[in-house]
């Protein structure tokens, strides 16, 4: 029996920020919430990553609650800390302080040895001209592709 694989990328944070710095982490997660993101069933689009005690976490991922969780279903909107080395932690709080920089996730997956790892970036919010300048290049992109066909 193959696996599903579980790629659940957060769309709007490459129109959203300017990626400067990408890590992979693992994150403490409950039972039922495994079950529920190994079906599909996690959103990471209106998440973020903050420190709190010098720990890195995240906040609003949405996690659904398990079908046959029963009284053991976990909440969907809790606090989940996300697990780094001390240098990625350091590297990552020391760019965090500038003003402007955000941390956010990137993409939620299931690794080759069967761990959820997320993807985190670390980067700066574009500005409207950014932005627009995003569109123009996918419309391009977009015409190109139909033209070759």
């Amino acid at each position: 029996m193959a696996l599903k694989t579980v790629n659940i990328v957060n769309r709007k944070a490459g129109f959203e920020y300017h990626l400067d710095l990408k890590f992979t982490a693992g994150i403490i997660l409950s039972g039922t919430e495994v079950k529920s993101i190994r079906s599909g069933n996690a959103n990471i689009s209106d998440a973020f990553c903050i420190f709190e005690n010098g720990e890195l976490v995240i906040r609003n991922m949405h996690i659904s609650e398990f079908k046959q969780g029963s009284y053991n279903n976990h909440a969907p909107l809790r606090t989940r800390k996300l697990l780094l080395t001390k240098q990625e932690l350091r590297k990552i709080q020391s760019r965090a302080k500038e003003k402007g920089v955000a941390i956010y996730p990137i993409r939620l997956y299931v690794s080759d040895r069967g761990f959820i790892k997320l993807d985190i970036g670390v980067g700066k919010g574009k500005k409207a001209f950014d932005k627009r300048e995003d569109i123009k290049q996918k419309d391009i992109q977009r015409e190109l592709a139909k033209i070759k066909f």
